[in-house]
């Protein structure tokens, strides 16, 4: 029996320090959302954090995350911080999009670290270049852009002929590429055209139960002020 069964209680069990603009939030929301939806529970609730107007500077925020960033997860006592991790403990804690043997948990971490090393960190910057840094380098910018469309052909080869990252079914590898995908009109790609494996995928992913997209999911959209960089 896995831990949430033995929950007692309506309440959710999990605090996401989150906001609606953060892709990695999005993932481990995202994750929660759909568990929550397919057993009939809230599984976790938000906890907006003010990123673009300097929450995550202060010296409160540092002492929850010295790292001043989202997502935080709290539960149970415990905060754990990074999305990797979230996601790797909720798939045990939740018994869900786990991997299902060990060859297969070992590609599924090859994917989530190409997704923080490479495919989330040049696309979560580059979109931030283009829809909230004011006035950004256009050097800069078409360097970020560069990397981006490396990172994701490689994602695209990767998912011909598979429904997912990883096999035939949805792992916490997919929610953590997902991230940022569907922040397409502000990243400035057309996964349609340029992509059509991950648009396919993407598809794949809007089918999952409870699917919502981040600006939906999580606290904070539209912003109130204009942004400022971080």
């Amino acid at each position: 029996m896995s831990i949430e069964a033995k929950a007692s209680g309506d309440a959710p069990e999990y605090l996401l320090y989150c906001f609606a603009q953060s892709g990695n939030a999005y993932k481990a929301a995202l994750l929660m959302e759909t568990v929550g939806i397919q057993r009939g529970r809230k599984l976790w609730q938000p906890r907006f954090v003010d990123f673009f107007n300097g929450e995550t500077r202060t010296p409160e925020y540092r002492a929850i995350n010295v790292m001043g960033e989202v997502p935080v997860l709290e539960f149970g006592g415990q905060r754990l911080t990074q999305s990797g991790v979230i996601l790797e403990t909720l798939a045990s804690r939740l018994d869900a999009y786990g991997a299902a043997s060990d060859a297969e948990r070992a590609e599924v971490l090859r994917w989530l670290l190409f997704d923080n090393h490479k495919f989330t960190s040049y696309t979560a910057t580059y979109r931030f270049l283009r829809a909230f840094a004011s006035s950004p380098d256009p050097t800069v910018v078409q360097f970020f852009r560069a990397r981006c469309e490396g990172a994701w052909s490689v994602l695209n080869a990767q998912l011909a002929g598979r429904s997912f990252v990883v096999g035939d079914h949805a792992t916490i590898a997919d929610f953590s590429l997902a991230g940022y995908v569907f922040f397409d009109d502000e990243i400035g790609v057309h996964w349609r055209k340029e992509y059509p494996h991950i648009h396919a995928w993407t598809e794949r992913m809007r089918a999952l139960p409870g699917w919502k997209h981040p600006y939906d999911l999580m606290p904070g959209h539209p912003l109130n002020k204009p942004a400022v960089p971080a």
